[in-house]
C-alpha cells in the first residue's frame, strides 16, 4: 500500500496509526502526488486544512478538518493523525481498544500525571479523550497505575537496578525477536562469555561502590539464564555476590525460563546464592501449541518444573503466557490460564503475540493476525482479578494482534519491582552483557542510553572497547550527585 505524506513530515506518527488498521501490510512512502491506480492512503496539510483521503479495495473516502489557529507541529501532528484515525475506523470498521495510542507505556503517562499533581481519575479521563481508549482498557491502565503509585514513591535519589543478559536458549521458539542464540549454534562462546561478563560485572560493582550508590534489584534474564550449565549459572551469580553489596537489595530474580532447561541442580544454585524470584516460562500448556512454536517440552514438564521449584522452596514464582499463538484458540488458552492459576504461582504474565520481523512467524503474519487473541486476552483481564491477581504493570508493542498489550498480574506484595522500573524509566538500569542497555536517568528527568555489543562474538571479541562506553557511564552518574 501506498501511503502519501503531503505538507508535511509526520511519517512516523502517520505510519503508526495506519498500523492500527493493517498491521501486517508492507507500506511505501511518497511525499509528492503521482498517478494512483492500487490501494492507497493519502494525509496532506495546507494551511490550516487537513484532509485524509484513502482508496481501500475500490471505496474512495475523503475526510477534511481545520486545525486550530496558530497550531504548533507538535497539534498539527496530533490533528491529523486524530483524523486518520477516525477516517480508517470508519472505512474499515476497526475500532483499536487503545484508541490512537501508538506509544508503549501508556501507564507512565496517568502515573506521570499524578506526579504532577493530577488526580488518577482525571488523568485517565484525558487519556480517553485525547486518545480514544476504550473503558476496558483505561479500567485496566488505572488499575495498574493505582497498584504502581505507591512501590514507585519508595524509590531514593541513589538506586539502581541490575540487569544481566545471558543470551543462549536450547533452541528459537518461532515467535521470539529477542537477541539469543541456540545452545546447537553459539555454545562453544559461552566460557569466554561467561568470563567477560564476570569481568564487566567487577567493573559494574567498582563504579556502583566509588559513586556511593545502592543496588536496588537485580535481574538475571536472556535467551534462557538456565540453558547454560549449573556451574556456569554459579560462576555469575557468585561474581554478582563479590562484586556488589546485596544487603540494600529488594528483589533479584532469575528467569528460569523453558521448563526443559530446568534441573534441581540449576535451582539449588540459583537459590544458594540468594535470589528471591524466579520465572518458569510454559506460555502455553497446550502441547500441540508447544509444537507449533518449536518447543522441546510438554505441558507436564512446565507443571514438573513449578513444583519442583516448591519443593526447594522458592517462594516467589512468575509464570508467563502468550495470548495469540500458532494453533492455540480461547478454549485452549482458558484451559491453559485456570490450570496455571491451580498451581498458585506468585504472578501470572499474560503477553500477546507480537510478530516481530526477525521472528520466524513474521513471514505468516496474514494467517497469524486472524488469532482470536482479544478473547484470550478478555479472559484473563476478567479471570485473574477473580483469582486475588491484580495488574501491576502494562506495556504494548507494534505489531502485537489486534493493538493488545502484555499485562503482568500478581498477588498483593508480590509485584515485580523491576519489571514496573523498566517501563516507568525513573530509575538508572545499568546492562551487563550481550545486547544489555544501560539506561541512565539524570534527577531532571534526562535518559541515556548506551548499549553492549548485539552478538556474543561481538561482545568477547571487543571486550575492551565495550568497556571505554563505562567512562561515559561513569561521568554521567558521578556528574549528578547520586544521579540514579
Amino acid at each position: 500500500m501506498i501511503i502519501f505524506l503531503i505538507g508535511h513530515d509526520f511519517k512516523y506518527e502517520t505510519e503508526a496509526t495506519v498500523k492500527l488498521f493493517f498491521p501486517a501490510m508492507r507500506f511505501t512512502f511518497c511525499t509528492e502526488d503521482a498517478p494512483r491506480q492500487e490501494d492507497y492512503i493519502r494525509t496532506s496539510l495546507a494551511g490550516e486544512t487537513i484532509l485524509a483521503e484513502s482508496s481501500l479495495s475500490g471505496v474512495f473516502r475523503r475526510s477534511e478538518a481545520q486545525l486550530p489557529q496558530h497550531a504548533d507541529k507538535r497539534t498539527a501532528e496530533h490533528a491529523l493523525c486524530t483524523l486518520l484515525y477516525e477516517h480508517l475506523t470508519e472505512a474499515t470498521g476497526i475500532t483499536p481498544p487503545w484508541g490512537m495510542m501508538t506509544g508503549i507505556r501508556p501507564v507512565r503517562m496517568l502515573t506521570a500525571a499524578v506526579e504532577q499533581g493530577s488526580t488518577l481519575e482525571d488523568a485517565v479521563q484525558a487519556m480517553g479523550q485525547t486518545y480514544r481508549v476504550s473503558e476496558q482498557k483505561l479500567a485496566l491502565a488505572k488499575e495498574t497505575a493505582r497498584v504502581q503509585l505507591p512501590l514507585l514513591g519508595r524509590l531514593g535519589p541513589d538506586v539502581v537496578s541490575l540487569y544481566i543478559s545471558i543470551p543462549f536458549c536450547p533452541s528459537r521458539c518461532s515467535y521470539c525477536s529477542f537477541v539469543s542464540h541456540s545452545i546447537a549454534e553459539a555454545g562453544k562462546l559461552i566460557p569466554a562469555y561467561v568470563d567477560c561478563l564476570c569481568r564487566e560485572l567487577s567493573i559494574w560493582g567498582e563504579l556502583i561502590r566509588r559513586l556511593e550508590l545502592k543496588l536496588d534489584t537485580v535481574y538475571i534474564g536472556g535467551g534462557t539464564p538456565t540453558a547454560i550449565s549449573a556451574e556456569q549459572l554459579g560462576q555469575i551469580m557468585d561474581a554478582v555476590r563479590a562484586n556488589m553489596h546485596m544487603d540494600p537489595v529488594r528483589e533479584y530474580t532469575v528467569e528460569a525460563g523453558r521448563p526443559d532447561t530446568i534441573t534441581p541442580e540449576k535451582l539449588e544454585v540459583i537459590r544458594s546464592h540468594g535470589a528471591t524470584r524466579i520465572t518458569i516460562n510454559p506460555q502455553t500448556l497446550n502441547d500441540k501449541v508447544l509444537r507449533a512454536i518449536g518447543r522441546k517440552h510438554t505441558a507436564q514438564q512446565a507443571v514438573d518444573a513449578f513444583r519442583l521449584a516448591r519443593s526447594l522452596g522458592f517462594a516467589n514464582i512468575n509464570m508467563d503466557l502468550i495470548a495469540g499463538l500458532p494453533e492455540d484458540t480461547p478454549d485452549s488458552f482458558r484451559d491453559t490460564l485456570d490450570r496455571v492459576i491451580a498451581l498458585d504461582p506468585e504472578s501470572i504474565t499474560v503477553h500477546t503475540l507480537t510478530l516481530k520481523r526477525s521472528a520466524a512467524l513474521y513471514a505468516q503474519g496474514g494467517s497469524q493476525i486472524a488469532n482470536p487473541a482479544a478473547a484470550m486476552v478478555d479472559y484473563s483481564v476478567r479471570r485473574l482479578p477473580e483469582a486475588g491477581y491484580r495488574p501491576y504493570y502494562l506495556y504494548r508493542q507494534k505489531n502485537t494482534l489486534e493493538n493488545l498489550e502484555n499485562v503482568g498480574y500478581a498477588k498483593p506484595g508480590f509485584e515485580s519491582l523491576y519489571n514496573i522500573l523498566i517501563m516507568d524509566e525513573t530509575q538508572t538500569i545499568l546492562g551487563a552483557g550481550c545486547a544489555a542497555s544501560t539506561k541512565l536517568v539524570t534527577p531532571d528527568g534526562q535518559i541515556t542510553r548506551i548499549h553492549n555489543h548485539k552478538f556474543p562474538y561481538e561482545y568477547i571479541g571487543r571486550f575492551d572497547s565495550l568497556m571505554e562506553k563505562k567512562q561515559q557511564i561513569d561521568q554521567i552518574l558521578g556528574g549528578n550527585s547520586h544521579g540514579a
